[in-house]
């Protein structure tokens, strides 16, 4: 989730121009994500420095897999870390039930255990081309239903969207399809969260600095770290 130049400066320019709530602690455990950028993480000193989940990105579009993906899992599990899997969609290259799959079939899936967390979409601004993508919103929200829903019938749980609320905005019209659905994981490096996309009246996750004391990008849960848990069990 390493943000291009171009989407770094229009959250710069949101958290600067956007009404800010600040979130309500209850907590808060800290979390990371983090992908192959990061190479090789010490997982028992980020959780010795207050960490409790991490999200490792394991896929992106239908073509790459994450080469440390493998070895990031085992060792968030090994630490004792609750963690999740999070992929990066390419909206013009497949459709979203086609990333899904393949998300699934590459270290995405989700158990019943109380330590995975739900899968994540991360959907935001295109790192190579035209920010949404080439799609209309209407067939943006289309991609990412078809993309939850087959999500959702291979686990039982609907996944975390990840995003920004300015992308959210220009890219799906801000749809309120997904509030009653899928937790949401906004992006806002800021010291409040700020406006919400529709329909969710709170954010799950808040990714809220892309460097810190520990390794990747630095997030926060809402919420008590039984609900991290119970989120874990679907």
């Amino acid at each position: 989730m390493k943000l291009s130049f171009a989407a770094l400066s229009a959250l710069v320019v949101a958290s600067a121009t956007v009404a800010s709530p600040v979130l309500e602690k209850r907590a808060a455990p800290k979390g990371i994500d983090i992908s192959s950028y990061q190479g090789t993480v010490n997982f028992n000193t980020a959780k010795a420095n207050g960490i409790a989940f991490v999200y490792i990105k394991a896929t992106e579009g239908t073509t790459y897999t994450d080469a440390y993906f493998s070895s990031h899992y085992t060792g968030a599990t090994n630490a004792g870390l609750i963690r999740g899997a999070y992929h990066f969609a390419h909206p013009s290259s497949s459709s979203g039930a086609t990333q899904a799959k393949y998300f699934l079939a590459h270290g995405g899936g989700w158990s019943k255990d109380g330590i995975t967390l739900p899968g994540a979409l991360d959907i935001e601004y295109n790192p190579n081309g035209a920010e949404c993508y080439g799609l209309s919103a209407s067939a943006m929200v289309s991609w990412i239903k078809d993309f939850s829903n087959t999500y959702h019938s291979s686990t039982g749980v609907y996944p975390v969207i990840y995003t920004t609320t300015d992308w959210w905005k220009t890219c799906t019209g801000n749809s309120a399809a997904f509030a009653s659905t899928n937790p949401l994981w906004i992006a806002r490096y800021a010291s409040s969260i700020g406006a919400l996309p529709a329909g969710w009246s709170y954010t799950t996750f808040w990714q809220y600095a892309d460097s810190g004391p520990n390794p990747g990008d630095q997030d926060e849960f809402n919420g008590s770290l039984d609900g991290l848990k119970r989120l874990a069990l679907g």
